[in-house]
């Protein structure tokens, strides 16, 4: 019943999308190959929700996330993942990009099990592992909640191992870290492991007056595409919508996508089905006074390095088809 009435809704753009498309249009998707949203985008391919809404969407895998944005800047994808910060920076600097939310999760510190400390000042004189690099977003935060809940100087007052996030998550399971930051799923594996939040990226945003809700992940396509084809965009948004609506509800679908979400115990596999349930944005714009304060706490953070131009909110980054 609840996989008829999905089907049926996204039957329902073929009403508009038909008399549009001579033939079904190819949209490319090209994330990362064993990245979270291609459970979303199998869910969309094994039900048929693109094909429902007149378009056939094709994946491919790319080995790191600047593989994806030099297919889409090179015309050989039609759309990839990141975050909307980029997108600001991109339109600020002349490029006509545009961004449909996927995700609001976020992440968190994460401590041993066994540790202490209480809040983030207990960290001090401590090894905080961090996923990425200097200017990632979950880091830039929690400096500055850091700074106001504690008046500490998060940086200077403890020792940072930034790298790659599977390096993060073993170093951190290992026992070698007081504290890590690092991708939602893996945040979701260490609990799993034992590990438990010392605070989220949730609760920092929030303090220093930032929208949580505001969704930081996002289908990036190209502004060209969305006014040639609108109904192929709005086509896109609903069949997303329609796996996110099935994934948060149908645990059988969730059981089928067990195999390439490689998780290896039970509570793996239960931590990163309730994570990434807890980070479907909500249906419906999105609240560009909140996005405007969060990229101006960016701007002042993390300076040029990380947003460029974009110290406003440029007009135009986020299209939601459909809501």
């Amino acid at each position: 019943m609840f996989l008829n009435t999905i089907r049926a809704a996204c039957a329902a753009l073929v009403v508009t999308a038909g008399a549009v498309f001579a033939e079904t249009p190819v949209l490319r998707a090209a994330v990362l190959e064993f990245g979270t949203v291609n459970w979303e985008l199998d869910t969309i391919k094994h039900n048929g929700f693109d094909t429902a809404a007149g378009f056939d969407l094709q994946v491919q895998g790319v080995a790191s996330g600047s593989a994806g944005k030099i297919a889409f800047q090179g015309d050989e994808a039609d759309v990839i993942v990141t975050d909307w910060l980029w997108v600001a920076r991109q339109r600020a600097a002349g490029k006509d990009y545009v961004f449909i939310p996927y995700s609001r999760a976020v992440g968190a510190v994460m401590v041993p099990g066994n540790s202490a400390a209480t809040s983030l000042a207990d960290l001090k004189g401590g090894k905080i592992g961090i996923a990425g690099g200097p200017l990632d977003k979950s880091w830039l935060i929690l400096q500055a909640y850091a700074q106001e809940k504690h008046g500490m100087d998060l940086a200077g007052d403890t020792e940072q191992v930034f790298g790659a996030p599977p390096l993060i998550f073993k170093t951190a399971l290992q026992g070698e870290l007081d504290g890590a930051i690092n991708f939602w799923h893996f945040l979701a594996k260490m609990g799993a492991a034992g590990m438990k939040p010392l605070i989220t990226v949730e609760e920092a945003a929030t303090t220093l007056g930032l929208d949580p809700q505001t969704p930081l992940l996002g289908y990036v396509l190209k502004g060209d595409m969305l006014r040639a084809n609108p109904e192929l965009v709005q086509a896109f948004a609903g069949a997303s919508r329609a796996a996110k609506d099935m994934l948060a509800s149908d645990d059988a679908e969730w059981n089928r996508l067990r195999p390439r979400m490689r998780a290896k115990t039970d509570a793996q596999f239960e931590a990163l089905k309730t994570g990434f349930r807890a980070g479907i944005p909500a249906p419906g714009p999105v609240d560009e006074d909140a996005a405007a304060r969060m990229l101006a706490l960016m701007a002042k953070l993390g300076g040029s390095d990380l947003v460029g131009g974009a110290t406003d909110l440029p007009e135009g980054v986020f299209v939601q088809p459909g809501s």
